[in-house]
Formats: C-alpha cells, structure tokens, sequence
C-alpha cells in the first residue's frame, strides 16, 4: 500500500558536479568535483511549484518533466510512497552542457531529497546502491551519476543482460598528488548530439588500446600519477567528438602539447586537466583564457549529502 506523505515535511540535499570517461574509461570512469547543487524540497497537499536560482534559470522546465522532480518521484514510488504536492527550490552552481554531470546531479539530487523526506515517515531510506541504480537509469550510463552519489573518483559498470540493465559502481581511492582543474566554456553542447558521432563499432586493435589505458589509469590515478599522461590517452571518443567541439579539442591538444594530462570531460566541451602539479604552465591557462575557457583549481567532490530538518547525511 502506498504512504502519500503529509504536508509540511522538508528536506534538502546537496549533490556535486563530475566528469565522466577522463579519456579512455568511456562510460565507466567517474570524479566528482567541488562544484555543488542544493536542492530545498517541502510537501504540500497538492500542486507542484519549481523555483530556480543560478545556472539553468529561466531555462529548464518549471513543470512535472523537470528532472529534480522526476527522480523525487522516483525515489519515493521505490520506497512506497507518494506526495500529493511539491515545492522545489534549486540553487544551481553546475553549469548545464558544459560535460560537468548537471543531468546527473539533478537526478541524484532529487533522489536524495526523496530520503530526506523519507526519514520523516519512518521508511528506510534509499541506499547507495539504489540511488547508483536509480539515477543510472535516467542517464543510461552509470559514469556521472555514481560519482554523484559516492564523491571522489569512481570505477562504475553495467550489466546490460538484465531488465532494466544493472549499474553498480566502486569508489576509488585518489592519490592526493592530484591536482584537478576543468576548463570550462561558454559554449554548450548536448551529449545526445555528440554521441551520434561515434561509431556504433570498433576494431580489436581500438577495443585493446582503451581497455590497456582504462586499467592504467586505475593505477595512475590511485598509486602512480606519474603514468597519468599515458593513461588519459583515448581513441574511441574524444577524435570522434572534436569536429562538434573545435575550441575544445584544440585547448585539449595544446595541454597535451604542455605535458599536461588532459581529457574531454565527459562529452565535452568542459576539458579537464589532472596534474601532480599545484598549478598550470602559464600558456595552457593563458591560451585557454584566450579561447572563452574559465580554468581553475577544483577541488575533488564529496558524496551526495541530504538532510531532514537539522541533521544531514551523506
């Protein structure tokens, strides 16, 4: 039987940026970043009312179809119960198309106002496996969202031979030499759009190359980031992406050039830059001022956090 919540119960939730991929590790590979969502949420006996403060404002949908909504409901049908009405309020700080996770955030944001409603009722509250489950589900791929929900880099997987397919995800412990700057642009770009350009197949010899950089990778990002310039190499996506992102690929090859280890974060056109160093060769932050790019130090995102009056979890 489902529980429809009363009136008057309030949450929040606070959910952080990430990048996906970090080159060869398509689809798979996750770092969350210190750039943060929050999310306000109160019950009411009917309606639905959205506010939106910061990035995306007077442009995402006031309606059912927003994303932070959709994932409350989501969550909270997972756990047996309804709202008959909502208040939303979003303080946005991720910028939206940019290949920072905003989609993901929103969605693993939204879940987690669902438990902090949740812990109000006395229901058990969705646990990290679900909310990894839950949110991959929206996003088809288990990347953005996992990291999200655990903070810090993550390895995540799918297992496409169930219904729905399975997402699951394990933390990685990231090596604290590494310094994390994403160079951010004010152009946007559509993930839907730029993976059509990829091709639906690959040869062994390119299947071989990423899966050897992807395993490297591990070990560079948790023991040896000595080795990350080798390991963020990538033939399956970024070429592929560039021709829709030219500013992009060009700061992404000019870092390269610096003997910075850099990738396409996620689907571009946000480019990250993985260094054991404090601080970017002057042309690479220079040369990306010059091309629209905002470039700083970033530090490494937390887990998803919610909350339910005063205390919060995460």
């Amino acid at each position: 039987m489902t529980l429809t919540l009363p009136a008057g119960l309030t949450a929040r939730a606070t959910v952080a940026a990430s990048s996906a991929n970090l080159g060869p590790g398509f689809d798979s590979l996750g770092l969350a970043l210190a750039l943060y969502d929050e999310i306000f949420v109160e019950t009411a006996d009917a309606g639905l009312i959205i506010e939106v403060e910061g990035e995306g404002a007077g442009q995402v949908p006031l309606g059912p179809e927003h994303l932070v909504v959709r994932a409350m409901q989501r969550g909270l049908l997972a756990a047996g119960t309804d709202v008959a009405g909502l208040v939303v309020r979003c303080r946005n700080a991720i910028p939206h198309s940019r290949g920072l996770g905003s989609s993901a955030a929103a969605v693993v944001g939204g879940l987690a106002a669902a438990n902090g409603l949740l812990a109000q009722a006395d229901r058990e509250p969705l646990t990290e496996s679900q909310l990894i489950q839950l949110s991959a589900e929206f996003e088809g791929h288990p990347d953005n969202a996992s990291a999200s929900v655990l903070g810090g880099a993550v390895v995540s997987w799918t297992d496409s031979r169930t219904t729905p397919p399975t997402y699951a995800a394990a933390p990685v412990r990231l090596h604290p030499d590494i310094h994390v700057f994403p160079g951010i642009p004010q152009v946007r770009s559509s993930t839907a759009e730029t993976r059509v350009l990829l091709p639906t197949q690959v040869s062994h010899e390119a299947a071989r190359f990423n899966l050897s950089r992807a395993a490297l990778l591990v070990v560079a990002l948790t023991e040896r980031p000595d080795l990350l310039m080798t390991a963020t190499e990538d033939v399956l996506h970024q070429s592929q992406r560039a021709p829709a992102m030219p500013a992009s690929a060009e700061y992404l090859q000019m870092l390269r050039r610096c003997g910075v280890p850099a990738v396409l974060s996620g689907a571009g056109p946000a480019v990250l830059a993985l260094s054991t160093s404090p601080e970017l060769p002057a042309e690479a932050v220079e040369f990306g001022i010059a091309k629209g790019f905002t470039v700083n130090e970033m530090g490494i995102g937390e887990a998803v956090r919610w909350g339910s009056g005063v205390a919060v979890h995460g």
